[in-house]
């Protein structure tokens, strides 16, 4: 036998024994905790911010702040977090960070000011940061086998949106009978079951021959993440001004001079020629922009139905369930459904369903009926479950397992960029055309500054006027926030619509394992 085959046969005997190992399902249910963690925290945030609003009374600014900053720093961190994981090990890396995400939720719970919120919020980023990449990169190193590995990834999507499921009925229960900062303390008891079961159950991983972390890599790839997100907000807020210019030239700047030096270096923070691979670049771009089309709209989903439509925090966590639902469902079957048909098939039709259920609320009202929006938001999970599933798969299989921290990290790059920008953009849509609506008459100028900030604001607004002149001024911001809401929905449906014919060429050729070549 040659030493090569001989260096295959034993690649695969270790694998097989690796696929056989009993532990690898348990391991697996540990680590989705980490997701559900993530999870739960990005969508309880939504469901108490009319809560928070009325008590830290954050200007409009400071709300998509605190909304988007969690995002902005964790877009900033993850590739330097997903290498520093495939160096100094990926369990390592997962048991700090999620004691550091349980400490800082506490800080977050009890912050009193706004600027204390949003300080605490980018430090939950940071922690944050090094959860996602590294259950990605040990699903990769604990599942061998392609199908299994499909599966597991499976599970992983799912019970990412189970969480995003599970954090507006908690959540909801939490804010009727206690005070919003207990949304983020839910997070402690997960964070424990993680740190103590996952001590025992998860196997170390790491590169073998990793090379040195390099700093000045890791200040690119965060100046040039956050530079480029708070330009593009800032500009779709207030146009082109100094401060917006400043950014654009830090951010291009810093990600170009990245690129440049991940090239000339030995070991890079991130092998830039994984992007050659156009299977891989394509399942990333799908990524980033399906989670723009989705994020704006997701964020402003839970103030329609508590402050438009008037439902209760927890009703409100129970009417966004259909999508969670159609996002498991999906996650579970998505691999065995890319093997039976193609890979891009999938994707495409995923963020083709996706674009026709958010073209479909652009005709939304203050009135609309919850069938209408229930069955919107089933096909909007279902599309999602499905393409992110297949596209997560794709990236991971198109690197060697020893890159996967760094390939794990790419993909959660595109998809916290496109929530920053999804906020930015479609967010500051909302609130454009928000600001805009006529004062009724006889609104004293401070109450009218108020209400013009926030629709949470307008509500406090309004509860000190006289009940006709308090009613008129709800209807108003009312009727201005769902305008702003269904021209965002009608951007997002563009985008998906686009993305998906985009995915039909790009990932044409692309295969999950075992599955079969379409020419």
């Amino acid at each position: 036998m040659t030493s090569d085959s001989l260096t295959r046969a034993q690649t695969h005997e270790s694998h097989t024994e690796g696929a056989r190992r009993p532990g690898r399902w348990l391991a697996l249910a540990v680590l989705v905790l980490a997701v559900l963690l993530v999870a739960v925290d990005a969508t309880v945030l939504g469901l108490a911010t009319p809560f928070l609003s009325e008590d830290l009374k954050p200007s409009g600014t400071q709300l998509l702040w605190i909304g988007d900053v969690y995002s902005f720093v964790i877009a900033g961190l993850l590739v330097s977090m997903g290498s520093l994981g495939d160096r100094i090990g990926r369990k390592k890396l997962l048991l700090t960070g999620a004691v550091a995400f349980g400490a800082v939720s506490v800080l977050n719970a009890y912050a009193s000011s706004p600027e204390m919120m949003i300080v605490a919020r980018a430090l939950l980023g940071v922690a944050g940061a090094t959860l996602m990449p590294s259950t990605l990169a040990l699903i990769r190193n604990l599942f061998h086998d392609p199908r299994e590995r499909s599966l597991a990834i499976g599970i992983w999507g799912a019970m990412a949106s189970a969480g995003a499921a599970v954090g507006p009925v908690v959540g909801g229960f939490l804010l009727e009978h206690f005070w919003w900062g207990s949304v983020f303390l839910i997070n402690l008891p997960v964070m424990a079951v993680l740190v103590l079961v996952g001590a025992r159950l998860i196997p170390e991983s790491k590169n073998p021959a990793p090379g040195p972390w390099d700093l000045p890599s890791v200040g690119l790839s965060l100046a040039g993440m956050i530079g480029v997100v708070y330009a593009v907000k800032e500009l779709a807020a207030h146009g082109v001004t100094l401060d917006v210019a400043a950014a654009t030239l830090v951010g291009i700047g810093g990600l170009t001079w990245f690129v440049r030096r991940q090239l000339t270096l030995p070991t890079p923070l991130l092998d830039m020629r994984l992007f050659r691979n156009r299977g891989f670049s394509a399942a990333v771009a799908a990524d980033l922009l399906t989670i723009l089309g989705l994020s704006g709209l997701v964020f402003f989903l839970s103030q329609f139905f508590q402050l438009v439509q008037g439902r209760a925090p927890l009703e409100a966590g129970l009417a966004e369930l259909p999508a969670a639902m159609g996002a498991v469902t999906a996650g579970l079957v998505a691999g065995r459904v890319a093997r039976r048909f193609s890979v891009r098939s999938v994707v495409s039709a995923g963020l083709a369903a996706i674009g026709l259920a958010l073209a479909v609320l652009t005709a939304i009202g203050q009135s609309t009926g919850y069938p209408l929006l229930g069955a919107s938001l089933l096909v909007v999970g279902t599309g999602a479950g499905f393409a992110f599933t297949v596209t997560a798969d794709v990236i991971l299989s198109s690197v060697p397992k020893e890159q996967a921290g760094a390939a794990s990290a790419v993909s959660e790059t595109a998809y916290e960029l496109g929530a920053a920008l999804g906020i930015a953009l479609l967010g500051s849509i909302v609130t454009g055309v928000y600001r805009g609506f006529t004062t009724p008459a006889g609104v004293p100028a401070d109450t009218a500054a108020a209400a013009h900030d926030s629709l949470g604001g307008a509500v406090e607004a309004a509860a000190g006027l006289a009940p006709g002149q308090g009613g008129a001024l709800v209807s108003a911001a009312q009727e201005a926030f769902v305008d702003g809401l269904r021209i965002a929905s009608g951007v997002g449906a563009a985008v998906l619509l686009a993305t998906a014919v985009a995915a039909w060429f790009l990932l044409k050729g692309q295969k999950l394992a075992d599955g079969p070549v379409e020419h």
